[in-house]
């Protein structure tokens, strides 16, 4: 009773997190950034500026609380200091210019390599505190944490990084006008961690002291942000997103069988970090390779138009209509751009009948009855010959 209690505490104390609300505000202008370019693209947003909160906390919450017995069963003990030290680099690294950095490998690596070289000096005030603690954190906890955190990003990026991905045009090299999309994600992954009593003041009465082989340690509850951004040109959204989440599995797979051997050599956990922060980046840098390399996927084609985005709740999105299907012919008519939908589709106002090559290159057919307006506007985006707009 006493642990279930615990846990919903700590839920409420999420909300006390100052960290907590700089991610609330970060994914609140990821999505009014990403409403902007859409509508400068398409002269609509396909997903309302919100829509990058509903992922902030659900994912991240059930994983984080999954975690969390792993943390308190192996005895993750991480200082008030390390903590605060973590904070300080999750802020700078939410900028829009590092939010590709705001993962597990470069901030708790980072915070690894800055303790390395903080005073072990025993000061007077919070401050020098605080950077004692980070300096003499037991750093086989740390590579714990940071093995659980990469595991946890690459399932967030498997699973959810794919999700309403959103479109967008940019000239090619040949001055065509090219399709794209963008997954950009925050997750809160908040863990119960102990806390070491000496030094930390509890700030309410019936905060609970556990007693571990005769030292006292408080629970702690921190939120850990994921950030992930990715732009994809050359595969369908869906695939190149969860290829890298597979990939930043298998990251984690490595640095959680290399935090073994750090838990009986400590100093082993800078090597591991090593892994982490070039493994990361190299799982970026090899993804921009290959979308370079390739042929552009969202593309204007001489038979049949290629679905770019589908508007949510619109007619399209009722017939099942999905980003990557080709569109070949509309009321019997081949088609081949974004005019030649238009004008077939205007040939039978009362009914909308399409030949759709899906994802696995077959043809499938779909219909749906037109209401009053609907005509003008299925939801769907396509790559236009001049201007953007929705078909």
């Amino acid at each position: 009773m006493e642990i279930l209690q615990e846990i919903l505490l700590g839920l409420c104390r999420l909300f006390l997190h100052p960290l907590t609300y700089i991610a609330i505000l970060v994914t609140y202008f990821i999505g009014l950034a990403r409403v902007k370019r859409e509508r400068k693209h398409f002269r609509i947003r396909v997903f309302d500026f919100i829509y990058e909160l509903r992922f902030l906390f659900w994912p991240g919450l059930a994983l984080g609380l999954l975690l969390s017995i792993i943390t308190i069963t192996v005895g993750v003990v991480v200082p008030i200091g390390m903590i605060v030290l973590i904070g300080v680099l999750t802020f700078i690294l939410s900028g829009p210019w590092t939010f590709r950095w705001l993962t597990p490998s470069s901030i708790i690596g980072l915070a690894v390599i800055v303790s390395l070289f903080l005073p072990k000096e025993a000061g007077n005030n919070t401050f020098t505190r605080w950077m004692r603690e980070a300096g003499e954190t037991n750093l086989s906890s740390l590579a714990i944490l940071l093995a659980l955190l990469v595991l946890a990003e690459g399932y967030l990026i498997w699973r959810y990084g794919s999700r309403a991905t959103s479109p967008e045009i940019f000239k090619s090299k040949r001055g065509l006008p090219v399709g794209s999309h963008i997954s950009q994600r925050l997750w809160l992954v908040p863990l119960f961690l102990l806390i070491p009593s000496e030094g930390f003041s509890a700030p309410f009465s019936w905060w609970p002291l556990l007693n571990i082989n005769g030292q006292e340690f408080y629970f702690f509850f921190v939120p850990f942000s994921i950030g992930f951004f990715q732009r994809m040109k050359a595969m369908h959204p869906k695939q190149s997103v969860e290829f890298t989440g597979k990939r930043v599995l298998g990251l984690g797979i490595v640095t959680a069988v290399l935090a073994i051997p750090a838990s009986f050599f400590p100093v082993f956990t800078v090597f591991i970090v090593l892994v982490a922060i070039i493994g990361r980046e190299w799982i970026s840098i090899s993804q921009r390779l290959e979308d370079a390399r390739l042929p552009f996927f969202f593309t204007q084609r001489k038979n049949g138009s290629i679905v770019l985005g589908v508007l949510p709740k619109s007619p399209a999105d009722a017939m099942g209509i999905k980003v990557g299907e080709v569109i070949v012919r509309v009321n019997g008519e081949d088609i081949a751009g974004e005019q030649d939908f238009y004008q077939a589709l205007q040939k039978n106002r009362a009914l909308c009948k399409l030949e759709v090559l899906d994802l696995n290159n077959e043809i499938r057919l779909v219909q749906r009855a037109l209401y009053d307006g609907e005509h003008h506007e299925l939801g769907i985006l396509f790559v236009e010959d001049h201007e953007t707009s929705v078909g």
